[in-house]
């Protein structure tokens, strides 16, 4: 039998039993969970679940193969041993649902196909059982699905941890957290619709019982350069779509803004205002209602919206030259806004934005600003306000979040779990500060990484008494310490350029790079380059080798963004802010401090070093995001853009780093239970301890000594194929076992299916032999009672109706009505009728007319007007000629036809000549002349008022009916007949003599027409009729064989007619 399998998006294996029954094997009401060891039947089509399981793991295209296959499969998760490699597929895989949470709920990393909810799952019962902190790292580049993974993460917290006692607000608080900082922190970019401009992490307070019970978020490097310049499109951040989008009108009028995007100079540089995969409406009633979740009042909502919109104005604002080339601002109304939305004083605003503050020797000076230097400040200036705003906003998150029972005993044992959403590493065409910062986080995290994995790998061996075998990998320590070593380090030279006194400039630091780093393998500029190599160095740039490749970076603007510099008489117009958000954002103790802030490399350097020390402290879980393509299409696998990020992340030296060592591991009983059937002495069950079985089982599969280590409570395989071909036998003897269990089931089915039948057969049988004697008993005793009483009755019948002769007599009446029921007359031609019982004659008589009259009265019902006619006249043919004529029998059966010609027949002549009289009937004659007795055809027709006799289209005679005396017919077969006519005078014509071949017909229609039934003589012999004036003829009529009709010697017409019947 061949194994067949089916996937479904989670990536579990639906082995299918029959083709019309697919049987689910996973977890709960689906029956037994498919492992990851099952999956491995369907590796040739589906990759392999772990890519330390690959045979070939040190090649890339095995590894981007395995990928490809699983994203065929809508598979959009795989292992690198703990580490969780997903890609985003750009559409709904329907995989995230509460079932789905339940699925991976308290069960075994290894036990369930690869998916995020494992690793969360995985995470949170670490943080429960072991009471240690917990952290899940996401890093990807833009697009690749960190913001949706961390936002699905914290949907699983949400939904699976129970509640806390005082209710779920820190819960509502933690999920309404994300749609405000997306607003305030992610923008459209050509690679994400929704990319994170900022890396964030944030950590989630459990409770002893496992409730989240509180949080707080830390935030790093927020691109604020977007605020004023954003690439073709691009978008600024989402929430000043929002707000114009979705605001009410009340609330734009009074911030003094307008729905037009196009109308603000910050939103309209990436010519991108509409997208049409984001419903900024939508999404803005989102966000408001997210901010009041998260504990924000009206007056506050108020605030921050008057600095966002205040950034918008901020962007309008226009400068012109005066006569010296001073900048001068011309925006006048924009510069009211600015005033009444932050609070400040309109002239010290104005003066600020057009001067700027120097203290020399202890005197303060305002040098006035150029066009550039004027546009550099109000830039800045928007800056400061967002990116200040921005950390305020964090700050006011992180306190609706903090915990309110900080002084209760059960804060003392909560456990915190940690979630890095942080940038990935990035390479662009153009890679300038924010990508060195990005890259550097990358490394810093990927030095983390390889050690972190390392030092489990090695407890792991180390609590399995296996010796360690050291790894050989790139310790990429020296690009960190090329980036951040004190005095010697990039950024150290960085901000020392930036500090210096004297003209310094974003190339004199790539001068001083060149001297102080020249000698570093990881280092390389123009001028350091051979030959070949500096014709893809530009003058202007430097190249780093990072772990994941060469980056080469464009030193334009290092010094700026690094120094971040914000005019005094700006800090000072805003720290006079009377807006509540920007009073504590700009705090007037900068003013007096001496101390030069430090700059943006050197704090992000600091945060940095204090979040690697945050996440050592926390046992670590890992994701890592790949973007499938830049098109953001589903379906499609970009190959290149993929190795690129499999060569970034480091995916390829985490495998190997994985499988130094051995490629697969389980528990002693895991293993034991998955395999005992390969082997007869731990089939079915194993007695002895689970490690002695293992023994046994590895020694009779044939393992070798190098393929195998046997640790304390884990065996260690080092190669794939050796699990490959374990697997493979399993999949055989299964199919053996399966029989036999079937073979087994069904014979056990069908004899416990057969013995209930059998005994169900017994007790019904038995029940209907009881049944049936009792009925045959009873059906005898009534049969001897009703025959007794039979006889007595019928000894007694002649005697008066008595008890003793009743039965009887009841008996034969009901027998003769039942006998009559039966026997009734089918028709009123039907006269029989049965013979009754004396005791019944009158009631039969009775009831035999009652039937005849009733069978009378359905068939006069029953008949039509037509019939009713036909009747009529077949009884006026029987009155004049039953009895009579021989040949009427044979027209009894034959229906009378209302005409025999129809009126086409007729010549149109003789129908005007009738005029408006209706034709009865019509038939076709042969008359005979009076005096040669010649033959000729004619046309008979009946009037209402006369007979008509026609010759084609003449009218040769008409007949009144008060003329016509009668009508003469002999009594033989012949079907000769006279119409005698009353002579007026001499010119009228004589009888007419007129064969039909209908005569019976013709003659009763006649009869009926003029009213002269009673006037038909049928005559024997002879017929004589008036030939002409003076003149009769005659007609002799004698019998014969055939019928002949001939003008005799003495001047008659003789007829001879056979005889059909003698009367």
């Amino acid at each position: 039998m061949a194994l067949q399998v089916e996937l479904i998006p989670t990536g579990e294996i639906i082995r299918v039993v029959h083709p019309h029954r697919p049987c689910k094997l996973t977890l709960g009401s689906d029956g037994v969970r498919v492992t990851m060891e099952s999956a491995l039947t369907a590796r040739d089509r589906v990759g392999v679940q772990d890519f330390v399981l690959l045979e070939n793991f040190t090649s890339e295209a095995s590894f981007i193969e395995n990928l490809r296959r699983r994203f065929r499969e809508n598979l959009i998760y795989t292992y690198i041993g703990p580490v969780l490699v997903s890609v985003n597929p750009y559409r709904d895989l329907q995989i995230y649902s509460r079932q789905h949470m339940e699925r991976y709920r308290g069960v075994s990393f290894y036990e369930v196909p690869p998916h995020l909810f494992a690793v969360a799952d995985t995470v949170y019962r670490a943080l429960r059982t072991e009471r240690r902190d917990q952290a899940v790292m996401i890093s990807g580049e833009s697009g690749a699905g960190k913001t949706e993974a961390t936002k699905r993460l914290l949907q699983f917290y949400a939904e699976t941890c129970p509640a806390p006692e005082r209710g779920g607000a820190v819960r509502d608080r933690l999920l309404q957290s994300n749609p405000v900082l997306e607003a305030f922190g992610n923008a459209k970019t050509l690679r994400n619709d929704n990319s994170s401009r900022f890396g964030k992490y944030m950590d989630v307070q459990f409770d002893f019982k496992g409730a989240p019970v509180g949080g707080h978020i830390l935030s790093y490097l927020l691109e604020k350069s977007r605020v004023v310049h954003q690439n073709h499109g691009e978008r600024n951040f989402h929430v000043f779509y929002q707000l114009l989008e979705g605001g009410e009108e009340e609330t734009l009028r009074r911030l003094g803004l307008e729905r037009n995007p196009q109308s603000y100079l910050y939103l309209v540089k990436g010519q991108c205002a509409k997208v049409s995969s984001i419903n900024d409406k939508s999404d803005w009633k989102v966000v408001r209602k997210a901010l009041t979740v998260i504990n924000f009042t009206e007056d506050e909502v108020e605030d921050l919206l008057s600095i966002v919109a205040s950034v918008l104005h901020l962007g309008n604002i226009h400068f012109a030259a005066d006569e010296e080339s001073n900048a001068q601002v011309t925006s006048e109304n924009q510069l009211k806004y600015l005033t009444r939305l932050l609070g400040v004083d309109g002239v010290t605003l104005r003066e600020a934005l057009i001067h700027r503050k120097i203290i020399a020797k202890g005197e303060e000076l305002l040098s006035p600003l150029n066009l550039e230097q004027a546009a550099y400040a109000r830039d800045a200036l928007a800056k400061a306000v967002y990116s200040r705003t921005f950390t305020w906003l964090v700050g006011k998150i992180n306190r609706s979040l903090a915990s309110k029972d900080a002084e209760s005993p059960s804060w003392r044992s909560t456990t915190v779990l940690g979630l890095l959403d942080i940038y990935g590493f990035e390479v662009f065409q153009h890679n300038s500060f924010e990508q060195f910062c990005i890259n550097y986080c990358n490394e810093k995290l990927q030095q983390l990484f390889i050690e972190l994995t390392l030092k489990s790998e090695q407890e792991e061996y180390e609590a399995e008494g296996i010796a360690w075998e050291p790894v050989q990998y790139f310790n990429n320590k020296i690009i960190c310490d090329l980036v951040e070593e004190k005095f010697k380090g990039i950024i150290s030279i960085l901000d020392e350029e930036c500090l210096r006194p004297g003209e310094a400039t974003d190339l004199t630091f790539l001068e001083k790079l060149e001297d102080t780093v020249k000698h570093h393998p990881h280092f390389l500029t123009h001028k350091l380059a051979d030959q070949r190599t500096r014709k893809s160095l530009g003058r202007g740039e430097f190249r780093l080798l990072h772990y994941a490749g060469e980056v080469t970076y464009s030193v334009t603007g290092f010094l700026d963004k690094n120094n971040d510099l914000l005019f005094r008489n700006l800090k000072e117009t805003m720290c006079g802010s009377k807006n509540p958000i920007m009073s504590r954002c700009f705090d007037r103790s900068e003013l007096s401090d001496k101390k030069r802030p430090e700059t943006v490399a050197t704090q992000f350097k600091m945060s940095l070093l204090q979040l690697v020390e945050i996440l050592k402290s926390k046992e670590p879980a890992y994701i890592r995001c790949i973007k499938p393509n830049d098109a953001k299409q589903p379906g499609r696998f970009d190959e290149v853009l993929i190795r690129h990020q499999v060569k970034y992340l480091g995916l390829m030296e985490n495998l190997r780093v994985r499988r130094a060592g051995f490629a697969y591991r389980r528990k002693y009983e895991a293993f034991l239970q998955r395999y005992k059937s390969l082997c007869p002495e731990t089939w079915p069950t194993w007695a002895g301890r689970p490690q002695d079985g293992v023994a046994v089982l590895v020694r009779h599969l044939g393992y070798k000594p190098e393929e195998y280590k046997m640790g304390r409570t884990k065996i260690f395989i080092r190669f794939p194929k050796t699990l490959f071909a374990t697997e493979d036998a399993l999949e055989i003897r299964r199919q053996s076992l399966a029989t036999k269990i079937q073979a087994t089931w069904r014979g056990f089915h069908w004899r416990q299916k057969f013995l209930r039948v059998k005994r169900s057969a017994i007790c019904i049988q038995s029940w209907w032999r009881g049944t049936l004697g009792r009925r045959k008993a009873a059906k005898r005793k009534w049969a001897a009672e009703t025959i007794r009483r039979l006889i007595r009755g019928f000894i007694l019948r002649h005697a008066p109706r008595c008890p003793e002769n009743a039965f009887f007599l009841d008996h034969v009446r009901t027998s003769f009505l039942l006998s009559l029921r039966r026997q009734l007359p089918q028709n009123i031609l039907d006269t029989s009728w049965p013979t009754p019982p004396p005791a019944l004659r009158e009631a039969s008589d009775l009831l035999q007319e009652l039937c005849m009259k009733n069978m009378v009265w359905k068939y006069c019902r029953s008949i039509s007007p037509e019939w009713k006619q036909q009747l009529q006249q077949k009884a006026v043919a029987s009155e004049i000629f039953k009895g009579k004529k021989d040949n009427y029998p044979q027209s009894v059966p034959r229906l009378f036809i209302s005409t025999r010609l129809s009126t086409d027949e007729i010549s149109p002549k003789v129908l005007q000549a009738l005029g408006s009289e209706p034709i009865q009937y019509a038939v076709p004659v042969v008359k005979y002349d009076r005096k040669g007795y010649k033959p000729r055809s004619r046309q008979l027709l009946l009037t209402p008022s006369a007979v008509v006799i026609v010759e084609d289209a003449k009218v040769k005679q008409r007949i009144d009916y008060t003329n016509l005396t009668g009508i003469s017919v002999s009594s033989l077969s012949d079907s000769l007949f006279v119409l005698h006519v009353q002579r007026e005078d001499n010119k009228q014509k004589g009888d007419v003599v007129l064969q039909s071949d209908h005569v019976i017909e013709t003659l009763t229609k006649t009869a009926l027409s003029a009213d002269r039934v009673n006037n038909i003589n049928i005559n024997q012999g002879s017929i004589t009729f008036a030939g002409g004036p003076g003149r009769d003829g005659t007609i002799d009529f004698t019998p014969g064989s055939e019928l002949l009709i001939t003008k005799a010697k003495n001047g008659h017409l003789a007829v001879v007619a056979p005889r059909l019947n003698s009367r």
